[in-house]
């Protein structure tokens, strides 16, 4: 199994996300690409010690970015885990 911290990188903060937090409890983490459901759940446990009802994810491609040249860029491409906690559990964000 791969260090946690490696399968969860980043949480991220959006109105979406906000809105999902209050309505749904659910939080939204960027992961590692190669993480599958069943290592989110996993690292999602044993960082915040909270139970884990379920686990969506989706991939994103990098968009194609330009910069005042004609050679372009990537950004870099990106997988996004929305995490719904058990009734009853919370995860302190601030």
């Amino acid at each position: 199994m791969k260090d946690v911290y490696q399968t969860i990188r980043n949480i991220r903060l959006s109105e979406k996300a906000a809105l999902a937090t209050e309505l749904n409890n659910e939080y939204v983490f960027e992961v590692d690409p190669k993480a599958n459901k069943i290592e989110i759940a996993q690292a999602v446990r044993s960082i915040f010690g909270k139970k884990v009802a379920s686990v969506r994810t989706c991939n994103y491609d990098g968009k194609a970015r330009r910069k005042r040249t004609a050679s372009a860029g990537y950004t870099s491409a990106w997988k996004k885990a929305v995490v719904r906690l058990a009734a009853g559990e919370k995860i302190d964000l601030t």
